[in-house]
């Protein structure tokens, strides 16, 4: 293995954990700066997201499903997603793709989990997302994760 598909790989990975920890704060902008311009976010048997705007959209809309949340945006109180299992086909010095699990939690648990596909491509500073194909394979009854997935695409 050469130098450069290490770093490659680590970069990923930090570009995978940023992507959890940037959308668990609601700090979409930062969010939004991980996707390539014609990136896009497909939730399976949701909506598919196109390009950073209709992302931001996806995920603000998200962000408020929780009304009995006491935080400003609506989210749940804690909100963390975990990811395990992470697979990285390095393709060249520019092109990765990507699959790992995730799990949710919230102040209550367990909340749903599911697994990420990913397309990567190298940005001029730093990796990026191409896509990212989210399926949710279940989610405890009543939980944020099953409220999130009852909302109509474009519903706000």
């Amino acid at each position: 293995m050469e130098l450069w598909e290490l770093v490659a790989r680590e970069s990923i990975r930090d570009l995978v954990a940023r992507y959890n920890a940037c959308g668990d704060a609601g700090r979409f902008d930062d969010l939004l700066a991980l996707f390539a311009d014609d990136a896009f976010l497909e939730v399976v048997g949701s909506e598919t997201a196109r390009g950073r705007e209709q992302i931001r959209s996806l995920m603000t809309r998200a962000a408020r499903v929780d009304p009995r949340s006491p935080a400003a945006a609506g989210r749940p109180r804690v909100l963390r997603h975990f990811t395990a299992t992470h697979q990285i086909d390095v393709e060249g010095p520019d092109a990765a793709s990507g699959r790992c699990y995730f799990a949710v939690l919230t102040a209550d648990g367990l909340d749903h989990w599911g697994r990420y596909v990913d397309r990567y491509v190298r940005g001029p500073a730093r990796w990026l997302f191409q896509s990212r194909r989210v399926t949710v394979d279940a989610a405890i009854a009543g939980g944020w994760g099953a409220r999130a997935s009852e909302r109509a695409p474009g519903d706000s």
